[in-house]
């Protein structure tokens, strides 16, 4: 009898044991985390996005490629207009690409370094490592932890994380408003680190697809004291003439406006370099049709007060002003290909896509998509309440 419990107590213990080597803390979890993004040389991993901020969800697919040192290329596909969007990383720059289209936009900017990123692997173990109030739940598979979200919109409070047992891999992820609303959903399908890229998959032509012009953006060009200048202006003109109202309104509600002979022209990227529009681009842009998009969210206190038809760089657009709560205008016209070689701003996270916020008072953000430039200013306007606009203009467009 006694040695039938020896056996069985024998046996407990060496259960328990088993048990305790697949099984992990917080602290031990944290440290090897700490050593696979120290020992990162490349991943790529795919799956799908889901934005909750608007009225209906927007699902999007998302892939997403990185190579030590500084190489990103996300790609973001709206699956229900078959319409991909690539947000690109390598030496020359960042890039925000419309490949069916041929379209380029490019600034010089750290991202991702100077901001998170939802889908970036970087960024949800960095969320681990230095939240100490950290929450951490080891599931059958998964490793769970629920940390501070670090985005720059203000209304995401928190998020949760799932990464594999076997080698930490992300699985989803979840960030919540301060109501504990999701907001944000990834869903990765597969993710493999050290992943083997060809020598072009970070280059902008081969990114462009077969069809892509083979000249580069244009560098902004040296002036005479040795400083950079290109244009920095956007032109904004009425039809039919009329641009000294245009200009007149849009310096009402905070936009630095001065007359010229081909109409107003607006500063509305602050202090933005743009190069000039190419003939190619001109040609390119007229044979688009102009959709005109309607944002479907407004902030609380706030309605339209005016839209009109207006000529921005020569193509056809709209302007739409907002009045109450907050004053700001949206301009959405047909996009130039430029290279800005100077950017004294902030990349923002749209979701699907990277935004542009620069100025100070007013601050304008812009962001590409489809074909389509859209530029939403406003001295008064919060930052997440531009996101949210943003992201319903996008809506519409479905």
């Amino acid at each position: 009898m006694r040695r039938i419990t020896w056996i069985a107590a024998i046996i407990v213990s060496f259960s328990v044991f088993l048990a305790g080597c697949g099984t992990k803390d917080a602290g031990s979890v944290v440290k090897d985390l700490d050593k696979v993004v120290n020992s990162l040389e490349s991943y790529q991993g795919s799956g799908t996005m889901t934005l909750h901020t608007g009225q209906e969800p927007l699902t999007y697919q998302v892939d997403v490629s990185y190579q030590k040192p500084k190489y990103y290329r996300i790609a973001l596909t709206n699956p229900e207009k078959d319409i991909t969007q690539i947000v690109l990383r390598n030496d020359d720059g960042v890039f925000v690409l419309t490949p069916h289209l041929n379209k380029s936009f490019r600034f010089q900017s750290d991202w991702p370094d100077n901001q998170g990123q939802v889908y970036l692997y970087q960024t949800l173990v960095q969320s681990i490592i230095v939240d100490n109030s950290r929450q951490f739940v080891a599931e059958e598979d998964n490793y769970v932890f629920d940390v501070g979200a670090n985005y720059q919109n203000g209304s995401l409070a928190r998020q949760k994380i799932w990464l594999s047992k076997d080698g930490y891999k992300p699985q989803q992820v979840q960030v919540s408003d301060a109501n504990n609303t999701v907001m944000v959903e990834v869903k990765f399908n597969s993710f493999e680190f050290d992943k083997k890229f060809d020598s072009d998959a970070f280059d902008m032509k081969k990114n462009m697809g077969p069809g892509a012009t083979e000249q580069k953006p244009t560098e902004a060009e040296p002036s005479h004291d040795g400083s950079e200048h290109t244009p920095d202006k956007l032109t904004v003109e009425e039809p039919g003439g009329d641009s000294g109202n245009a200009a007149g309104e849009d310096a009402k509600n905070g936009e630095n406006a001065n007359s010229s002979e081909n109409g107003a022209e607006t500063e509305g990227n602050g202090n933005a370099k743009e190069d000039q529009e190419t003939d190619a681009t001109s040609g390119a842009a007229a044979a688009q049709t102009f959709v005109p998009m309607e944002a479907s969210y407004m902030p609380d206190g706030v309605a339209l007060l005016d839209m009109r038809d207006i000529k921005v760089g020569g193509n056809q657009g709209i302007m739409m002003r907002f009045t109450g709560s907050y004053d700001y205008t949206l301009i959405q016209a047909l996009q130039k290909d430029r290279a800005v070689a100077l950017v004294p701003g902030d990349n923002i996270d749209l979701g699907h896509t990277i935004g542009l916020l620069t100025g100070d008072e007013p601050r304008t953000l812009t962001w590409t998509y489809d074909g389509m430039e859209y530029r939403l200013s406003s001295a008064n306007l919060p930052e997440s309440e531009m996101i949210k606009i943003s992201q319903s203009v996008l809506a519409m467009t479905k």
